[in-house]
């Protein structure tokens, strides 16, 4: 297989790339690094493709070597023919591949195994070959009956026969692959209650759906429903159309044996192979499956990461509760945290006078303009006090509901404890809801993504595949905003581009020594930090202080003199590089001509484009493109809601079956995937992400079962 040659097909892209992708990827560089610094040698292959041909030629290599294998293999054993050979080059799955190998792989002992030792495989063979004039198979049989071999009987050589006929016809290659292409285009998953108990499940309990059209939530959901106990799954498959597969390639008609080849096909299938393709079918299912939760758990993070800071705000977190009171953290625009309190407006205390005087003093002692509320237990009575004492004050700030998934989770962290060692653990969360607001993506990192609650199923789902797609989600969103060196923490700085956990530490020690960096060249004088990890870090640190202004650039260092001669060139003074950047770069460039000017400076066009556009806004966050979030000073209830009423809402997640919008009350409303868009759609996410701000208006309202339908149609 030239596997460079079918990721290219498969990924849409020229070999070429995929050559020169792979390369960079086998030297060592990062998808960051080369998704935004050797976009002439990839083609401007972006970091999602790059990511994609990584995992296909893993995967690629990965089954070469393991063809490579079973061709030794079947070599040693002295059985590698023509044929054999030929079935090997043309697999092109895992499955295939080991279908090919499963008649030379050494087998435990079976029923065919001990009738092989028993001196039966002659027979089987008679038998199998079914010759017109052959005698009936018990005469043929009689021959073999041998007690000292454990063969008492004509009937039981003749079972033994049977026995090998059947794995042998189980272990063939080609209509193993037919019966597999059935199981797929014409199998039908069915599933039954396994308990008299009512459920979340019982959806399922008297369900099927064909293998070809089950979606993935369903899959994951009926796992699930199997292993709590509550539903009995199986896989049905038309019986008559699975052994004319299996008679066409092994019965021949005319033959007092037939009979006996047709019984063991029957077996063959009915023993060895339908249990098998079940367990195989749906493990591929399940494999479908997750790769999808993963998708979408991977599209919903990236929204949610990349949503706009708050940026330049006092802000007032607030982790609501009942019994324990609702912590408070006031938070200064550089996230420093000024105050921390605790107050009890809900039930049971109900210290409403109280907790509005705390709030008010807050305020207006450190200059609050946003409140950031966590979506959490007693979360709709903190808002409504809130918006209560916002209408009655007149103290002009505005609220908004965060999601707090993960905030319990980091105030209890060592990370955590050695950011704030002077606050409890309760009081921690209040601090992260706050700055979760002001910087998502900073505050975030600091999070196991899979806590963040913007997934399906991900306890359900492969751990380490999981942990890994989520991680190169954040090392992606993390490079495209680019990190100030001198504020990131440890756990924001080990997801830049050739940076880890050791060398972030390492950063955050030397800056704390030896104070704040004044350029990026000062990186190099970090222990553990050598020239590979700064080539690849470089570009996305960024040094606000620096007194080259380039060093607060996506610029990278290997690319200074170019940027320098680019503004030569366009007849500004090198030498005065300017914060505010050169508004009117891109327009010289295109008037002396961009490739005129690559060819000069020795870049390519893609890199002096980038240039550009960096000189242009020197520390543009590309988050700040993006909708703010929506902020709000009142707020409704559940109650409020009519068919008809029109409402602005912010998209919370995104699954398979729709999106869920909170629209200002304490339940999130559905949007079904069907109320989406007027136009068909596969996938909520071919419309929607999470964060966006979206109209919607509402189907149906349901107070007693907390269920709000919403649409988006015209």
């Amino acid at each position: 297989m030239d596997i460079l040659a079918t990721v290219a097909e498969e990924l849409g892209i020229r070999r070429t790339q995929a050559e020169a992708a792979a390369m960079l990827l086998d030297e060592g560089n990062t998808v960051p690094f080369i998704a935004r610094y050797r976009k002439e040698a990839t083609g401007s292959l972006d970091d999602q493709v790059l990511r994609a041909l990584a995992d296909r030629l893993t995967y690629l290599r990965g089954f070469e070597a393991r063809k490579q294998e079973i061709c030794d293999k079947i070599t040693e054993q002295g059985n590698m023919t023509e044929a054999v050979q030929s079935m090997l080059d043309s697999a092109r799955t895992m499955a295939e591949l080991e279908d090919v190998y499963r008649p030379f792989r050494p087998k435990r002992k079976t029923r065919a195994s001990v009738a092989r030792e028993q001196g039966l495989a002659p027979l089987a063979d008679r038998l199998l070959a079914q010759e017109p004039s052959s005698p009936p198979p018990l005469v043929l049989a009689q021959e073999y009956a041998d007690p000292e071999k454990g063969v008492e009987s004509a009937e039981a050589a003749l079972q033994g026969a049977k026995d090998i006929i059947a794995e042998y016809v189980s272990d063939a290659p080609q209509p193993r692959g037919l019966l597999r292409a059935l199981a797929y285009e014409e199998g039908v998953i069915e599933t039954r209650a396994a308990k008299d108990e009512d459920s979340v499940y019982r959806t399922y309990y008297d369900y099927s759906e064909p293998v070809s059209k089950i979606a993935g939530h369903r899959v994951l959901a009926i796992n699930r429903g199997e292993a709590e106990g509550y539903l009995k799954v199986s896989l049905a498959l038309d019986e008559g159309k699975a052994l004319h597969i299996l008679y066409s390639a092994f019965v021949r008609p005319g033959s007092a044996c037939t009979p006996v080849v047709e019984d063991a096909a029957k077996d063959a299938y009915a023993r060895l192979i339908f249990p098998a393709l079940e367990r195989e079918l749906r493990g591929g299912l399940t494999e479908k499956a997750a790769e999808g939760a993963m998708k979408v758990f991977s599209v919903n993070l990236r929204s949610l990461l990349m949503q706009p800071p708050v940026r330049g705000r006092v802000v007032l977190g607030l982790d609501p509760a009942y019994r324990t009171g609702c912590k408070l953290a006031v938070v200064d625009d550089t996230g420093a945290v000024l105050a921390t309190d605790v107050i009890y407006p809900t039930p049971p205390q109900n210290r409403v006078a109280e907790a509005e005087a705390v709030i008010k003093n807050l305020i207006r002692k450190y200059g609050v303009s946003v409140i950031s509320i966590g979506n959490g237990t007693a979360s709709k009575e903190s808002e409504i006090f809130i918006a209560n004492l916002i209408r009655e004050s007149g103290l002009g700030v505005q609220y908004v509901v965060v999601n707090e998934a993960g905030a319990s989770v980091y105030s209890a962290s060592r990370l955590a404890a050695e950011e704030f060692p002077q606050f409890d653990v309760s009081l921690r969360s209040a601090i992260s809801i706050a700055r979760r607001l002001q910087d998502p993506l900073a505050e975030l990192v600091k999070i196991d993504p899979k806590a963040i609650g913007v997934g399906q199923y991900q306890h359900d789902l492969p751990q380490n595949r999981l942990a890994e797609t989520l991680g190169n989600v954040v090392d992606d969103c993390v490079n495209s905003v680019g990190v100030d060196l001198n504020t990131a923490s440890a756990p924001l700085l080990a997801h830049v581009s050739g940076i880890n956990a050791g060398v972030a530490k390492s950063i955050v020690e030397y800056r704390g020594k030896e104070g704040a960096f004044r350029s990026r060249r000062a990186l190099l004088k970090v222990p553990k930090l050598g020239k590979k990890a700064y080539e690849q870090a470089a570009g996305f640190l960024r040094v606000p202080e620096s007194d080259n202004v380039l060093d607060n650039t996506f610029v990278h260092p290997e690319s200074y003199d170019a940027a320098k001669g680019l503004l030569a060139l366009c007849g500004y003074d090198a030498a005065g590089l300017s914060p505010s950047g050169f508004r009117d770069l891109a327009a010289r460039a295109e008037q002396y001509g961009l490739k005129r000017a690559a060819d000069s400076l020795g870049v390519g066009l893609p890199t002096l484009r980038d240039i550009i556009a960096e000189l242009t806004r020197p520390g543009r966050d590309p988050r700040e493109d993006l909708p703010a979030p929506m902020l709000r000073s009142d707020v409704m209830d559940i109650n409020d809601l009519r068919p008809g009423m029109e409402l602005k809402g912010t998209v919370r997640n995104c699954v398979d079956f729709g999106a869920f919008v909170d629209v200002g009350v304490h339940q999130d409303g559905l949007v079904h995937i069907s109320q989406i868009s007027n136009r068909f759609i596969r996938h909520p996410s071919e419309v929607l992400k999470v964060g966006d701000i979206v109209t919607v208006r509402v189907l149906e309202c349901d107070p007693v079962k907390k269920r709000i339908s919403l649409t988006m149609k015209n």
